[in-house]
């Protein structure tokens, strides 16, 4: 095999490798839809002088601190082969997915903070406290978890619309999505609907359906070949992807 062929190789499993992984990272940052049912009882205005168990409260930020994770992975791993695109998005999508993960952070700290009052023996001194937190949460993910991914999806459509790494069928879901997701959280602002009504719901599904099925493209599929990010002469005048493949002669 010639020097240029192994080359060719080694960048194609690194391209994969890179894809995958980006997959992988995309299909974890949905490990959260549980905490939907798992912070219920931490939103009770009771909650810090009632009885019960709070494992559940601990498994949801468990989770959330997996997708805060995920999602900042997401960005990072991808950034090396999205800068030969435009390395301006790129760096932004990044941006956006830290501030996104930094939010569902310090929303997961305030639910925890609830918890450390209850097993303190607060009392009825701190429902006050409690409840301000339990409404500081929804305020946050309001922001972080509403808002954030809106950008981050806008970007992201963007950057994969123009380089052709996947079918275009995919960023023109976020397209749709985005705006659609924006247009909930100005309504959920203004208190049109609630931010866990039906309506906010529907507005976030496309979003979800393009990172899902991102994810699952990524991690089945791979990078499209014919993209002209991928070609000899851009991978030449570029850096490498975050994976590389087996060193060898």
């Amino acid at each position: 095999m010639t020097t240029a062929g192994v080359t060719d190789s080694r960048d194609e499993v690194s391209l994969r490798t890179t894809s995958l992984v980006a997959g992988v990272l995309y299909l974890l940052t949905f490990v959260s839809i549980p905490t939907l049912a798992l912070y219920v009882p931490v939103h009770d205005p009771n909650y810090v002088v009632g009885p019960g168990p709070d494992g559940g409260v601990f498994s949801g930020g468990i989770l959330e601190v997996i997708v805060a994770l995920a999602g900042i992975g997401t960005a990072v791993v991808l950034f090396p082969v999205l800068k030969r695109q435009n390395e301006a998005l790129a760096l932004g999508l990044v941006g956006s997915r830290v501030l996104e993960a930094a939010g569902i952070l310090a929303g997961v700290a305030c639910l925890l903070a609830i918890v450390s009052l209850r097993q303190a023996g607060a009392g009825a001194g701190a429902l006050v406290a409690s409840q301000t937190l339990a409404i500081l949460y929804d305020r946050i993910f309001l922001l972080s978890q509403s808002l954030m991914p809106a950008v981050n999806d806008l970007l992201l459509g963007v950057l994969l619309y123009q380089s052709r790494l996947v079918p275009r069928v995919l960023p023109l879901i976020a397209f749709i999505g985005a705006p659609l997701l924006l247009v909930s959280w100005i309504a959920v602002l203004l208190g049109i609907w609630g931010q866990n009504s039906t309506p906010a719901a529907l507005a976030a599904l496309p979003v979800a359906v393009f990172e899902f099925s991102l994810g699952v493209y990524l991690v089945v599929k791979g990078f499209k070949s014919s993209s002209p990010i991928l070609s000899s002469d851009a991978r030449d005048a570029e850096v490498e992807p975050l994976f590389t493949g087996p060193s060898g002669d």
